[in-house]
């Protein structure tokens, strides 16, 4: 059974900076395309990033330049560095794991967690 279990979010002041981590447990990690998606009250669910085994990692435009994807294959964790951080990036944020080479479509992926809130106040 693959668990993915997300630590890290809280509650920051505009501008500040918070990282996530997602850890990942039951399958082989390295052979795992990772991502984050978030979502705010309301909204719909949105791709953030997402980390293959090989390659570039694309980054939504909506936090390019702000946000930083980086995997750890030694300790089967992705992480999501965020800096600059504003109240609209407030949202749940969740990390998610696929077995293919998955892009920003939220049904590519196979396993996800239970997220981690995320609050930027201003």
């Amino acid at each position: 059974q693959v668990q993915l279990v997300e630590t890290g979010g809280g509650l920051v002041q505009a501008g500040g900076s918070l990282r996530l981590s997602c850890a990942v447990s039951g399958r082989s990690f390295s052979a795992l395309a990772m991502a984050w998606f978030r979502q705010a009250p309301g909204k719909e669910r949105e791709f953030v990033g997402v980390s293959r085994w090989i390659g570039a990692t694309p980054i939504a435009d909506s936090v390019k330049g702000r946000f930083t994807m980086s995997r750890d294959n030694a300790k089967n964790t992705v992480y999501l560095q965020m800096t600059s951080l504003r109240p609209e990036d407030t949202a749940v944020y969740y990390c998610a794991a696929s077995k293919s080479w998955a892009q920003q479509d939220s049904s590519d992926y196979d396993y996800w967690g239970q997220g981690t809130q995320v609050t930027v106040s201003s």
